[in-house]
């Protein structure tokens, strides 16, 4: 066993041991474990945001990415700049809006907002299904560390299998400390993710030829298709679209797991704090992408791109330093699989299964948690891909339910359910189709692309609804909501 698995098998225990921190009791209630007391510090939300916004993605798939594709990975910080200002706007109205009803998913705010439960169950399986090719962006990360850590390059299922134990490990510390223990976690987190990119930066620096400067010179003599959005596969149509998808995703609470944190909230003003703060995050996220460019003229053409961060990190850093690099990357796997995992075992267990009690709801809530894992991990092997379509896949799907999240946001919802959730269903279809029917939309985003009927068909239901309400109540009072039980 050398010094980097050493390293990476102590940093990734560690990990899990500050995350269990003080026991709390196996039968409390679920809000606990979901949302603490929703009085969160504007510092650990802080965290709480980050950890669960920057991912393995974060860290090898923006680099993967560069090396395809070159600067259209720059979308990546294009988006999040998108995403932070939509949230100043939307984090402090959701957490509103929860603490007053007392949401503990996002489900929860389309059932009651809509006054539909059957709304709500939809939305926690659309939630679930589109969250889960997400997971799997995390665990097949955390599978190519566990490469990394063995000196392992053929055992690729086993170390995706591995790499499951230990996001089940991760899930464990969050069943047993809940939101909190996520809270531990992401100081960690963070302070790994930042001290693994610098230390893989500077040793990517030392290796290449004429520093950051000579690297960049090079590829515009050698690449210079990598510096322009020419590139196939990653055009301007590529740039736009998945940067309005993304923005889109990111920033209007479409995606599930990012609920818990903003409800946690202590106010409104430490979301609105953290919109303005966390986009010093990307100056980080600058790091990958330039080691993903090192990567063309480092790294075998033929190499993964999900590979090519720590590739490079064997090939420029001494063992113990990889293993640091080993653990940062698997901690930025690690926190967010477990918030996701707990993200669709909540929306199961609340919103679909409807279990009466506290107890079996937390029961409920362990067994979907191994089967999501399970679930990732058979997409994982039977379905590998790049690490940032897993990530697009997510946003196409989960930003399908932006119409009616901004629609509830409002003081009085002016949308009725039925339109809602036929415009919801539609989008998903469409998606679907696109995406696994083989249908050639260029480098569009199929998302985007499933956005247009979404709201097609929500806009024409909406009218027929009105329409029929104002001929059966000629007299009755506009703006009524038409539930779905």
């Amino acid at each position: 066993m050398n010094s980097t698995s050493v390293i990476a098998t102590i940093g990734m225990l560690a990990i899990a041991v500050v995350g269990i921190g003080r026991h709390r009791p196996a039968n409390g209630p679920l809000g606990e474990w979901t949302v603490g007391e929703r009085k969160f510090s504007t510092f650990t939300t802080w965290f709480l945001q980050a950890g669960e916004s920057f991912t393995t993605f974060s860290f090898l798939g923006l680099a993967g990415l560069a090396f395809g594709g070159g600067v259209a990975a720059s979308y990546a910080l294009c988006y999040l700049a998108i995403n932070f200002v939509l949230q100043y706007f939307t984090a402090p109205r959701m957490r509103q809006l929860g603490a007053e009803h007392g949401y503990l998913t996002q489900a929860d705010f389309f059932a009651e907002r809509y006054r539909s439960p059957l709304l709500g169950r939809v939305v926690a399986i659309v939630g679930a299904v589109f969250l889960l090719p997400y997971l799997q962006l995390q665990i097949t990360g955390l599978g190519l560390i566990v490469q990394l850590a063995t000196g392992s390059r053929t055992g690729g299922n086993l170390s995706m299998i591995l790499a499951t134990v230990l996001t089940v490990l991760t899930v464990g510390f969050v069943l047993w400390s809940g939101i909190r223990g996520v809270a531990r976690v992401a100081y960690l987190k963070d302070a790994l993710m930042v001290v693994g990119l610098l230390v893989l930066f500077i040793g990517v620096a030392i290796s290449v030829k004429g520093g950051i400067g000579g690297l960049f010179e090079t590829v515009r003599d050698t690449h210079p298709d990598l510096l322009t959005l020419h590139q196939k596969g990653y055009d301007a149509t590529f740039f736009v679209s998945a940067v309005i998808i993304s923005g889109i995703g990111g920033g209007l609470g479409t995606m599930a797991h990012l609920w818990p944190p903003v409800l946690a909230a202590r106010s409104g003003r430490a979301l609105r704090s953290n919109a303005i703060w966390l986009p010093l995050y990307q100056i980080a996220l600058g790091i990958p992408v330039i080691v993903g460019f090192a990567g063309i003229l480092m790294v075998s053409p033929d190499s993964p791109g999900n590979a090519v961060a720590l590739t490079l990190a064997g090939q420029t850093l001494p063992g113990w330093l990889v293993g640091v690099v080993a653990v940062a990357a698997a901690s930025a796997a690690m926190v967010p699989s477990a918030a996701i995992i707990v993200g669709i075992s909540s929306l199961l267990s609340r919103n679909v299964l409807s279990a009466r009690s506290e107890r079996t709801q937390l029961r409920t809530n362990h067994v979907c948690a191994v089967v999501a894992a399970a679930l990732a991990l058979c997409l994982g092997l039977s379905r590998p891909d790049l690490l940032a379509n897993l990530l697009l896949l997510t946003f196409g799907g989960l930003s399908q339910l932006a119409p009616a999240i901004v629609m509830g946001l409002a003081r009085k919802v002016r949308l009725d359910a039925i339109p809602v959730l036929l415009g919801i269903l539609t989008g998903v279809a469409v998606l679907t189709w696109l995406t696994f029917g083989d249908v050639d939309l260029g480098t569009m985003d199929p998302g985007l692309v499933a956005l247009l009927p979404n709201l097609a068909v929500t806009g024409v239901a909406q009218l027929v609804v009105r329409s029929r309400t104002s001929r059966e109540e000629p007299g009755g009072v506009r703006g009524k909501r038409v539930g779905v039980a």
